[in-house]
């Protein structure tokens, strides 16, 4: 069940990712208009039909090195290999890669401890780190101690994005896959995620005004939310809200995916983080065939999956 469920959420980023990849900072105006309905090429990076970005590479370098087991300082050196074109680049270049991960490569590259190398302030808030952080859900799936769990997210993330914000939305994330995990319907698994943050937050003495931002997540449904409420900027808060709503309000992985791309910007990054939980929760019978088979490195991918699984079982 563990290796469909790595298959399905990795190729659920990858999928995601690449329906964006061509409209990436097209306007949600624009995309009204002409919206994705299909897998297509070229466009905005011109890149060839199924192109993964920076988003997809970093969690299957995430995946990669937990497939040997959890070293922050083998998760950074991937990062770094993939900055210098040999490990997870889709055709041997790296074409897409945010400003934040940029200066982490750097830092990491100087030689500076991997959980130092993430950027601290409120600035550094793009969603750099939530966009590679679904592999670590399955090495964490039998992770009973929530506080192990965000310690583990806070280093993960912190390689690039160290901010609170950052590791607070990738915490959530990783919360709300781990129980999709559990078999629960997703309206559920959402209710489970907020019970298990509201309980993590009671003994804890974090910025109150920082975990007020993420009252549309925690504390209301926000699938109840209009469109026009929903932004899909860059920003890693923007990026969280986005997803989950536009998984809880979606029936397929199809039209959850589509939906992320469609509502502009961020394209492939909304694809990417939707289209991993929609990955995980409908399974690989529920992400249409033809995306998977046009899908560029797929075999790799699948190669992937089946050792990271191996690994955990």
């Amino acid at each position: 069940m563990i290796k469909n469920k790595i298959q399905s959420g990795l190729l659920g980023v990858a999928i995601g990712d690449a329906l964006g990849v061509p409209v990436e900072f097209k306007s949600r105006a624009y995309l009204k208009e002409n919206p994705v309905t299909e897998m297509f090429g070229f466009g905005t990076h011109h890149q060839p039909l199924g192109t993964w970005s920076d988003d997809s590479s970093l969690a299957f370098c995430l995946a990669e090195s937990l497939s040997k087991g959890f070293d922050l300082n083998d998760i950074a050196k991937n990062f770094v290999r993939w900055y210098n074109a040999d490990l997870w680049t889709p055709h041997g270049k790296v074409f897409d890669i945010g400003i934040a991960t940029t200066h982490a490569i750097l830092n990491i590259s100087k030689g500076h401890q991997p959980d130092l190398c993430g950027g601290f302030s409120e600035q550094d808030n793009g969603n750099g780190s939530l966009m590679r952080i679904l592999p670590l859900v399955f090495y964490l799936q039998n992770e009973k101690d929530v506080e192990v769990i965000y310690q583990k997210v806070k280093a993960v993330s912190s390689i690039t994005h160290a901010h609170f914000r950052s590791v607070f939305a990738c915490f959530i994330y990783v919360i709300y896959c781990l129980e999709i995990l559990k078999e629960k319907d997703k309206f559920d698994a959402y209710k489970g995620m907020q019970n298990v943050l509201s309980n993590f937050l009671e003994n804890k003495s974090f910025n109150p005004q920082e975990i007020q931002l993420f009252d549309k997540v925690l504390k209301t449904d926000i699938s109840k939310y209009d469109e026009s409420e929903i932004q899909s900027s860059g920003y890693v808060l923007h990026s969280l809200e986005a997803s989950i709503w536009c998984f809880l309000n979606s029936d397929s992985y199809e039209e959850t995916v589509l939906k992320a791309v469609n509502l502009g910007e961020d394209t492939d990054t909304t694809g990417a983080i939707a289209g991993g939980l929609a990955g995980v929760y409908y399974g690989i019978d529920g992400i249409p065939k033809k995306w998977i088979e046009n899908l560029v490195r797929v075999d790799d991918i699948k190669d992937l999956a089946e050792r990271l699984a191996k690994k955990l079982m």
